[in-house]
Protein backbone atom coordinates (compact mmCIF):
# COMPACT_ATOMS: atom_id res chain seq x y z
CA UNK A 1 0.00 0.00 0.00
CA UNK A 2 2.93 2.55 0.78
CA UNK A 3 4.43 1.70 -2.70
CA UNK A 4 1.24 2.97 -4.55
CA UNK A 5 0.75 5.85 -2.55
CA UNK A 6 4.10 6.77 -3.41
CA UNK A 7 3.53 5.60 -6.93
CA UNK A 8 0.63 7.80 -6.89
CA UNK A 9 2.04 10.77 -5.49
CA UNK A 10 5.08 10.83 -7.54
CA UNK A 11 2.55 10.10 -10.84
CA UNK A 12 1.24 13.57 -9.81
CA UNK A 13 3.78 15.17 -9.40
CA UNK A 14 5.85 14.80 -12.40
CA UNK A 15 2.89 15.33 -14.62
CA UNK A 16 2.45 18.65 -13.43
CA UNK A 17 6.05 19.94 -12.64
CA UNK A 18 7.95 21.94 -14.55
CA UNK A 19 10.05 19.35 -16.91
CA UNK A 20 12.20 18.97 -19.95
CA UNK A 21 9.08 19.07 -21.77
CA UNK A 22 7.08 21.95 -23.36
CA UNK A 23 4.74 23.59 -21.31
CA UNK A 24 1.47 25.04 -22.82
CA UNK A 25 2.84 28.66 -22.98
CA UNK A 26 5.66 27.05 -24.92
CA UNK A 27 3.17 25.09 -26.97
CA UNK A 28 1.10 28.02 -27.39
CA UNK A 29 4.12 30.05 -28.92
CA UNK A 30 5.42 27.42 -31.38
CA UNK A 31 1.49 27.16 -32.81
CA UNK A 32 1.39 30.70 -33.22
CA UNK A 33 4.58 31.10 -35.12
CA UNK A 34 4.58 32.03 -38.78
CA UNK A 35 8.21 31.75 -40.18
CA UNK A 36 9.35 33.55 -43.27
CA UNK A 37 8.99 30.34 -45.67
CA UNK A 38 8.05 30.84 -48.95
CA UNK A 39 9.10 31.45 -52.59
CA UNK A 40 12.88 31.94 -53.20
CA UNK A 41 12.23 35.43 -53.92
CA UNK A 42 10.29 35.88 -51.18
CA UNK A 43 12.53 34.41 -48.38
CA UNK A 44 15.52 36.55 -50.32
CA UNK A 45 13.43 39.63 -49.52
CA UNK A 46 13.04 38.79 -46.03
CA UNK A 47 9.03 38.56 -46.74
CA UNK A 48 8.35 42.42 -47.25
CA UNK A 49 6.08 42.12 -49.75
CA UNK A 50 2.76 43.35 -47.73
CA UNK A 51 2.67 46.13 -50.27
CA UNK A 52 4.29 44.21 -53.78
CA UNK A 53 2.18 41.73 -54.81
CA UNK A 54 2.17 39.07 -57.82
CA UNK A 55 4.27 36.80 -56.21
CA UNK A 56 2.65 33.35 -54.85
CA UNK A 57 4.23 33.66 -51.20
CA UNK A 58 3.23 37.38 -51.04
CA UNK A 59 -0.82 36.32 -50.93
CA UNK A 60 -0.33 34.72 -47.60
CA UNK A 61 0.72 38.37 -46.50
CA UNK A 62 -2.03 40.70 -48.44
CA UNK A 63 -4.29 38.54 -50.57
CA UNK A 64 -4.80 41.48 -52.44
CA UNK A 65 -1.36 40.94 -53.95
CA UNK A 66 -2.41 38.28 -56.58
CA UNK A 67 -4.21 41.35 -58.24
CA UNK A 68 -0.83 42.29 -59.29
CA UNK A 69 -0.02 39.67 -61.54
CA UNK A 70 -0.28 40.46 -65.09
CA UNK A 71 -0.30 36.46 -65.77
CA UNK A 72 -1.55 33.22 -64.65
CA UNK A 73 1.70 31.58 -63.09
CA UNK A 74 2.17 28.24 -60.78
CA UNK A 75 5.34 27.80 -58.36
CA UNK A 76 6.84 24.93 -56.15
CA UNK A 77 9.81 25.54 -53.60
CA UNK A 78 12.37 23.29 -52.12
CA UNK A 79 13.81 24.11 -48.90
CA UNK A 80 16.52 23.02 -46.65
CA UNK A 81 17.18 24.38 -42.93
CA UNK A 82 20.71 23.75 -41.22
CA UNK A 83 20.49 24.30 -37.51
CA UNK A 84 23.36 24.84 -35.19
CA UNK A 85 22.58 24.75 -31.79
CA UNK A 86 24.17 25.56 -28.56
CA UNK A 87 22.82 24.65 -25.47
CA UNK A 88 23.20 26.30 -22.00
CA UNK A 89 22.89 24.81 -19.52
CA UNK A 90 24.44 25.70 -15.49
CA UNK A 91 28.42 26.91 -16.69
CA UNK A 92 27.80 23.69 -20.18
CA UNK A 93 27.74 23.97 -23.35
CA UNK A 94 26.41 21.48 -25.84
CA UNK A 95 26.84 22.17 -29.44
CA UNK A 96 24.41 20.38 -32.00
CA UNK A 97 23.78 20.62 -35.63
CA UNK A 98 21.07 18.88 -37.52
CA UNK A 99 19.78 19.56 -41.15
CA UNK A 100 15.98 19.45 -42.34
CA UNK A 101 14.34 18.70 -45.67
CA UNK A 102 11.15 20.30 -46.96
CA UNK A 103 8.81 21.50 -49.56
CA UNK A 104 7.77 24.72 -48.33
CA UNK A 105 5.34 26.17 -50.87
CA UNK A 106 3.17 24.99 -53.99
CA UNK A 107 0.53 27.01 -55.72
CA UNK A 108 -0.42 28.94 -58.31
CA UNK A 109 -2.38 32.00 -59.39
CA UNK A 110 -4.91 32.22 -62.60
CA UNK A 111 -5.40 35.66 -63.37
CA UNK A 112 -8.10 36.77 -65.77
CA UNK A 113 -8.65 40.10 -67.80
CA UNK A 114 -12.00 42.40 -67.76
CA UNK A 115 -12.37 43.36 -71.27
CA UNK A 116 -15.84 45.24 -70.66
CA UNK A 117 -14.83 49.20 -71.34
CA UNK A 118 -17.78 50.10 -69.38
CA UNK A 119 -16.32 48.92 -66.26
CA UNK A 120 -13.48 50.26 -63.98
CA UNK A 121 -12.36 46.73 -62.41
CA UNK A 122 -9.67 45.76 -64.56
CA UNK A 123 -8.68 42.25 -63.75
CA UNK A 124 -9.19 39.84 -60.85
CA UNK A 125 -7.42 36.60 -59.65
CA UNK A 126 -8.12 33.59 -58.49
CA UNK A 127 -5.32 32.25 -55.73
CA UNK A 128 -4.42 28.80 -54.21
CA UNK A 129 -1.13 28.32 -51.99
CA UNK A 130 0.23 25.74 -49.74
CA UNK A 131 2.70 26.79 -47.09
CA UNK A 132 4.87 25.39 -44.52
CA UNK A 133 4.23 27.89 -41.75
CA UNK A 134 6.44 26.39 -39.57
CA UNK A 135 8.91 23.64 -39.27
CA UNK A 136 9.28 21.83 -35.75
CA UNK A 137 11.88 19.78 -36.53
CA UNK A 138 14.98 20.14 -33.92
CA UNK A 139 16.62 19.08 -31.27
CA UNK A 140 18.82 19.68 -28.20
CA UNK A 141 20.33 17.76 -25.28
CA UNK A 142 22.47 18.94 -21.81
CA UNK A 143 24.42 17.67 -18.92
CA UNK A 144 24.89 19.64 -15.78
CA UNK A 145 24.28 20.14 -11.93
CA UNK A 146 21.38 22.56 -11.27
CA UNK A 147 21.78 21.50 -7.17
CA UNK A 148 18.14 21.10 -7.93
CA UNK A 149 15.71 17.52 -7.93
CA UNK A 150 12.60 15.94 -8.47
CA UNK A 151 13.39 12.50 -7.29
CA UNK A 152 14.37 12.27 -3.54
CA UNK A 153 12.77 8.97 -2.90
CA UNK A 154 12.50 5.51 -4.48
CA UNK A 155 9.77 3.90 -5.31
CA UNK A 156 10.88 0.48 -4.89
CA UNK A 157 12.04 1.40 -0.79
CA UNK A 158 10.15 -0.47 1.22
CA UNK A 159 12.27 0.90 4.71
CA UNK A 160 10.63 2.89 6.82
CA UNK A 161 11.90 5.53 6.94
CA UNK A 162 12.16 5.76 3.45
CA UNK A 163 15.74 6.97 2.37
CA UNK A 164 15.93 10.60 1.34
CA UNK A 165 18.45 11.21 -1.22
CA UNK A 166 18.33 15.10 -1.50
CA UNK A 167 21.51 15.66 -2.88
CA UNK A 168 22.09 16.71 -6.83
CA UNK A 169 24.85 15.43 -8.22
CA UNK A 170 24.23 15.33 -12.34
CA UNK A 171 21.22 15.47 -14.67
CA UNK A 172 21.26 15.03 -18.39
CA UNK A 173 18.28 15.65 -20.59
CA UNK A 174 17.14 16.10 -24.41
CA UNK A 175 14.44 17.22 -26.32
CA UNK A 176 13.35 16.03 -29.58
CA UNK A 177 10.18 17.78 -31.79
CA UNK A 178 8.83 16.35 -35.18
CA UNK A 179 5.91 17.80 -37.38
CA UNK A 180 4.95 21.11 -38.81
CA UNK A 181 2.11 23.24 -39.38
CA UNK A 182 1.07 24.20 -42.56
CA UNK A 183 -1.50 26.14 -44.57
CA UNK A 184 -3.66 25.94 -47.81
CA UNK A 185 -5.13 29.23 -48.36
CA UNK A 186 -7.69 30.14 -50.81
CA UNK A 187 -8.14 33.67 -52.33
CA UNK A 188 -9.51 36.14 -54.69
CA UNK A 189 -9.01 39.55 -55.65
CA UNK A 190 -9.08 42.33 -58.16
CA UNK A 191 -8.06 45.45 -59.06
CA UNK A 192 -9.73 48.95 -59.51
CA UNK A 193 -8.51 51.69 -62.29
CA UNK A 194 -5.43 50.04 -62.15
CA UNK A 195 -4.73 51.57 -58.72
CA UNK A 196 -6.55 49.87 -55.55
CA UNK A 197 -6.03 46.07 -55.40
CA UNK A 198 -8.24 44.45 -53.15
CA UNK A 199 -8.66 40.76 -51.92
CA UNK A 200 -9.32 38.01 -49.60
CA UNK A 201 -8.67 34.67 -48.42
CA UNK A 202 -9.78 32.13 -46.09
CA UNK A 203 -6.52 29.33 -44.67
CA UNK A 204 -7.03 26.14 -43.65
CA UNK A 205 -4.45 25.05 -41.08
CA UNK A 206 -3.30 21.96 -40.30
CA UNK A 207 -1.08 20.47 -37.35
CA UNK A 208 1.15 17.65 -36.69
CA UNK A 209 3.00 17.67 -33.68
CA UNK A 210 5.42 15.05 -31.87
CA UNK A 211 7.80 15.52 -28.54
CA UNK A 212 9.80 13.14 -27.51
CA UNK A 213 11.78 14.52 -23.85
CA UNK A 214 14.54 12.50 -21.90
CA UNK A 215 15.82 13.25 -18.33
CA UNK A 216 17.98 11.67 -16.27
CA UNK A 217 18.96 12.52 -12.53
CA UNK A 218 21.47 11.22 -10.11
CA UNK A 219 20.84 12.30 -6.77
CA UNK A 220 22.70 10.80 -3.48
CA UNK A 221 21.52 10.73 0.62
CA UNK A 222 24.13 11.71 3.40
CA UNK A 223 26.39 7.85 2.56
CA UNK A 224 27.16 8.54 -0.62
CA UNK A 225 24.14 6.31 -2.29
CA UNK A 226 23.03 6.89 -5.51
CA UNK A 227 19.77 7.12 -7.09
CA UNK A 228 19.29 7.29 -10.65
CA UNK A 229 16.12 7.72 -12.42
CA UNK A 230 14.72 8.02 -15.62
CA UNK A 231 11.77 10.24 -16.97
CA UNK A 232 11.28 9.75 -20.44
CA UNK A 233 7.77 11.23 -22.02
CA UNK A 234 6.17 11.40 -25.05
CA UNK A 235 3.51 13.85 -26.76
CA UNK A 236 1.57 13.88 -30.06
CA UNK A 237 -1.10 16.74 -30.84
CA UNK A 238 -2.78 17.17 -34.29
CA UNK A 239 -5.54 18.86 -35.24
CA UNK A 240 -6.80 21.37 -37.84
CA UNK A 241 -7.59 24.90 -37.85
CA UNK A 242 -9.15 27.65 -40.08
CA UNK A 243 -8.60 31.88 -40.50
CA UNK A 244 -9.27 34.68 -43.02
CA UNK A 245 -7.57 37.42 -44.32
CA UNK A 246 -8.26 40.69 -45.81
CA UNK A 247 -5.93 43.25 -47.41
CA UNK A 248 -5.77 46.05 -49.82
CA UNK A 249 -2.64 47.78 -51.69
CA UNK A 250 -2.30 50.99 -53.46
CA UNK A 251 -0.73 52.95 -56.32
CA UNK A 252 0.08 55.90 -55.04
CA UNK A 253 1.53 57.38 -58.36
CA UNK A 254 3.98 55.55 -60.54
CA UNK A 255 7.07 55.43 -57.34
CA UNK A 256 4.94 54.74 -53.93
CA UNK A 257 2.90 52.03 -53.07
CA UNK A 258 1.11 51.30 -49.76
CA UNK A 259 -0.64 48.04 -48.66
CA UNK A 260 -1.95 46.95 -45.50
CA UNK A 261 -3.62 43.64 -44.44
CA UNK A 262 -5.42 41.73 -41.26
CA UNK A 263 -5.53 38.33 -40.66
CA UNK A 264 -8.03 36.77 -38.02
CA UNK A 265 -7.41 34.70 -35.08
CA UNK A 266 -7.07 30.93 -36.25
CA UNK A 267 -9.56 29.03 -34.23
CA UNK A 268 -8.09 25.24 -33.93
CA UNK A 269 -11.33 23.32 -33.66
CA UNK A 270 -10.49 19.28 -33.35
CA UNK A 271 -7.22 19.45 -31.71
CA UNK A 272 -6.16 15.62 -29.90
CA UNK A 273 -3.57 15.35 -27.43
CA UNK A 274 -2.14 12.06 -25.80
CA UNK A 275 0.55 11.57 -23.73
CA UNK A 276 2.82 8.83 -21.98
CA UNK A 277 5.52 9.06 -19.47
CA UNK A 278 7.67 6.24 -18.62
CA UNK A 279 9.79 6.34 -14.92
CA UNK A 280 12.69 4.14 -14.12
CA UNK A 281 14.59 3.92 -10.61
CA UNK A 282 17.20 1.73 -10.70
CA UNK A 283 18.44 -0.61 -7.96
CA UNK A 284 20.16 0.98 -5.06
CA UNK A 285 22.42 -2.15 -3.45
CA UNK A 286 23.64 -0.88 -1.29
CA UNK A 287 20.03 -0.40 0.46
CA UNK A 288 18.83 -3.35 -0.67
CA UNK A 289 16.26 -1.68 -3.21
CA UNK A 290 15.34 -3.15 -6.19
CA UNK A 291 14.50 -0.82 -9.78
CA UNK A 292 11.07 -0.24 -10.49
CA UNK A 293 9.82 0.95 -13.79
CA UNK A 294 6.35 2.23 -14.37
CA UNK A 295 4.42 3.46 -17.22
CA UNK A 296 1.79 6.17 -17.35
CA UNK A 297 -0.54 6.93 -20.28
CA UNK A 298 -2.95 10.09 -20.62
CA UNK A 299 -5.46 11.44 -22.79
CA UNK A 300 -6.86 11.85 -25.54
CA UNK A 301 -7.73 15.05 -24.82
CA UNK A 302 -9.53 17.81 -26.68
CA UNK A 303 -7.12 20.83 -26.80
CA UNK A 304 -8.99 23.83 -29.13
CA UNK A 305 -6.94 26.91 -28.76
CA UNK A 306 -7.23 30.14 -30.53
CA UNK A 307 -3.86 32.29 -31.79
CA UNK A 308 -3.54 35.93 -32.31
CA UNK A 309 -4.39 37.77 -34.84
CA UNK A 310 -2.51 40.00 -36.91
CA UNK A 311 -1.82 43.54 -38.77
CA UNK A 312 0.28 44.02 -41.34
CA UNK A 313 1.25 47.88 -43.15
CA UNK A 314 3.20 47.71 -45.73
CA UNK A 315 5.14 50.37 -48.13
CA UNK A 316 7.22 49.92 -51.42
CA UNK A 317 9.28 52.09 -53.57
CA UNK A 318 9.29 51.00 -57.22
CA UNK A 319 11.73 52.32 -59.69
CA UNK A 320 10.17 50.78 -62.90
CA UNK A 321 11.52 47.60 -64.44
CA UNK A 322 14.95 47.94 -62.79
CA UNK A 323 14.58 48.01 -58.79
CA UNK A 324 12.12 48.41 -55.71
CA UNK A 325 12.65 48.82 -52.16
CA UNK A 326 10.01 47.74 -49.65
CA UNK A 327 9.17 47.72 -45.70
CA UNK A 328 6.45 45.24 -44.03
CA UNK A 329 5.41 45.99 -40.27
CA UNK A 330 3.71 43.52 -38.66
CA UNK A 331 1.65 43.17 -35.04
CA UNK A 332 0.82 40.42 -33.40
CA UNK A 333 -0.63 40.32 -29.38
CA UNK A 334 0.79 37.18 -27.79
CA UNK A 335 -1.92 38.61 -24.78
CA UNK A 336 -4.76 37.49 -27.02
CA UNK A 337 -3.83 33.74 -27.14
CA UNK A 338 -6.52 31.63 -25.37
CA UNK A 339 -7.16 27.76 -24.58
CA UNK A 340 -10.94 27.16 -24.89
CA UNK A 341 -10.90 24.48 -22.33
CA UNK A 342 -11.81 24.30 -18.50
CA UNK A 343 -8.87 22.44 -17.44
CA UNK A 344 -6.99 24.49 -14.67
CA UNK A 345 -4.11 23.38 -16.52
CA UNK A 346 -4.90 25.36 -19.21
CA UNK A 347 -6.85 28.12 -17.83
CA UNK A 348 -3.22 28.83 -15.49
CA UNK A 349 -1.68 29.18 -19.21
CA UNK A 350 -4.13 31.90 -20.13
CA UNK A 351 -3.05 33.46 -17.21
CA UNK A 352 0.44 33.70 -17.65
CA UNK A 353 -0.21 34.39 -21.62
CA UNK A 354 -2.09 37.47 -19.83
CA UNK A 355 0.85 38.78 -17.54
CA UNK A 356 3.92 37.55 -19.02
CA UNK A 357 3.68 38.10 -22.72
CA UNK A 358 3.37 41.20 -24.68
CA UNK A 359 1.83 42.48 -28.31
CA UNK A 360 5.07 41.96 -30.53
CA UNK A 361 6.36 43.66 -33.60
CA UNK A 362 8.51 42.85 -36.74
CA UNK A 363 9.78 44.74 -39.18
CA UNK A 364 10.72 43.61 -42.44
CA UNK A 365 13.02 45.28 -45.16
CA UNK A 366 13.66 43.78 -48.85
CA UNK A 367 15.42 45.13 -52.08
CA UNK A 368 15.55 43.74 -55.42
CA UNK A 369 17.32 45.17 -58.64
CA UNK A 370 17.25 43.66 -62.23
CA UNK A 371 20.13 43.77 -64.79
CA UNK A 372 18.51 42.35 -67.94
CA UNK A 373 16.96 38.80 -66.85
CA UNK A 374 19.22 38.27 -63.85
CA UNK A 375 17.73 39.90 -60.54
CA UNK A 376 19.21 40.37 -57.18
CA UNK A 377 17.69 40.59 -54.06
CA UNK A 378 18.58 41.35 -50.15
CA UNK A 379 16.74 41.76 -46.85
CA UNK A 380 16.69 42.08 -42.95
CA UNK A 381 14.10 41.48 -40.33
CA UNK A 382 14.00 42.14 -36.65
CA UNK A 383 11.47 40.37 -34.74
CA UNK A 384 10.56 41.17 -30.72
CA UNK A 385 10.14 37.39 -28.76
CA UNK A 386 6.96 38.16 -26.86
CA UNK A 387 7.95 36.08 -23.64
CA UNK A 388 8.74 39.10 -21.16
CA UNK A 389 9.38 36.50 -18.08
CA UNK A 390 11.58 33.98 -19.64
CA UNK A 391 15.18 35.59 -20.55
CA UNK A 392 14.31 38.22 -18.57
CA UNK A 393 13.63 40.33 -21.69
CA UNK A 394 17.25 40.89 -22.24
CA UNK A 395 16.11 41.36 -26.64
CA UNK A 396 18.69 38.45 -26.92
CA UNK A 397 15.74 36.31 -27.38
CA UNK A 398 14.71 38.47 -30.62
CA UNK A 399 15.02 37.24 -33.90
CA UNK A 400 17.68 38.99 -36.43
CA UNK A 401 17.80 38.28 -39.82
CA UNK A 402 19.43 38.91 -43.35
CA UNK A 403 18.43 37.24 -46.35
CA UNK A 404 20.23 37.42 -49.92
CA UNK A 405 19.00 35.70 -53.27
CA UNK A 406 19.12 36.01 -57.06
CA UNK A 407 16.89 34.89 -59.69
CA UNK A 408 16.98 33.84 -63.46
CA UNK A 409 14.03 35.05 -66.17
CA UNK A 410 14.06 32.39 -69.27
CA UNK A 411 11.58 34.01 -70.66
CA UNK A 412 7.65 31.73 -69.27
CA UNK A 413 10.15 29.95 -66.55
CA UNK A 414 12.02 31.68 -63.63
CA UNK A 415 13.93 29.97 -61.24
CA UNK A 416 15.52 31.66 -58.01
CA UNK A 417 17.74 31.07 -55.03
CA UNK A 418 17.67 32.18 -51.79
CA UNK A 419 19.62 32.15 -48.62
CA UNK A 420 18.58 33.40 -44.88
CA UNK A 421 20.23 33.33 -41.43
CA UNK A 422 18.58 34.19 -38.23
CA UNK A 423 19.92 34.11 -34.65
CA UNK A 424 18.64 34.23 -31.52
CA UNK A 425 18.73 33.14 -28.04
CA UNK A 426 15.48 30.71 -26.50
CA UNK A 427 14.75 30.05 -22.97
CA UNK A 428 13.28 26.66 -21.66
CA UNK A 429 12.61 25.58 -18.33
CA UNK A 430 13.86 22.75 -16.52
CA UNK A 431 14.41 23.02 -12.83
CA UNK A 432 14.11 26.82 -13.13
CA UNK A 433 12.50 29.43 -15.18
CA UNK A 434 15.01 29.76 -18.21
CA UNK A 435 17.62 27.73 -16.99
CA UNK A 436 18.00 26.13 -20.50
CA UNK A 437 19.28 28.70 -22.95
CA UNK A 438 20.27 27.87 -26.03
CA UNK A 439 22.13 30.05 -28.72
CA UNK A 440 20.13 29.58 -32.33
CA UNK A 441 21.89 29.86 -35.40
CA UNK A 442 19.71 28.92 -38.12
CA UNK A 443 20.30 29.22 -42.27
CA UNK A 444 17.49 28.05 -45.01
CA UNK A 445 18.53 27.74 -48.83
CA UNK A 446 15.52 27.64 -50.75
CA UNK A 447 15.39 26.87 -55.02
CA UNK A 448 11.75 27.88 -56.70
CA UNK A 449 10.60 27.35 -60.22
CA UNK A 450 8.08 29.34 -61.61
CA UNK A 451 6.21 28.60 -64.58
CA UNK A 452 3.96 31.27 -66.06
CA UNK A 453 1.02 30.71 -68.65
Amino acid sequence: MKRILLLVALATTILTSYSQALDYNDLGLLFSKDNTNGTARFNAMSGAFGALGSDLSSTDINPAGAAVARDSKFSVTLSNRNANLDVNYYGNTNNLQDEYFNISQAGGIFVFDIDNSNSSWNRFAFTFNYKMKADFDNLYSGRGNSNFLFYDQHIGDTNSPVNIFDGSIEQSFSNETRGLNSVFNIGISAVHDNKLFVGASLKFHNLEFRERSFLTEMNDDVNGNILEVEDFRERFIEGNGFSFNLGFIYKLNKFIRLGASYESPTWYQEVIEERAVSLTMFDVNNLGITGVEDRFFEGPYSLRFTTPSRLTASGALVFGKQGLISVDYTYKDFQNFKYREVDQELQDANQFFRTDFRATQKLSVGTEWRFARVSLRGGYSYELDPNLVVGGNTNKDNIRAFSAGLGYNFGNTKIDLSYQQSENRQFYSLYNTGDINIDNNISVVAATVTFSL
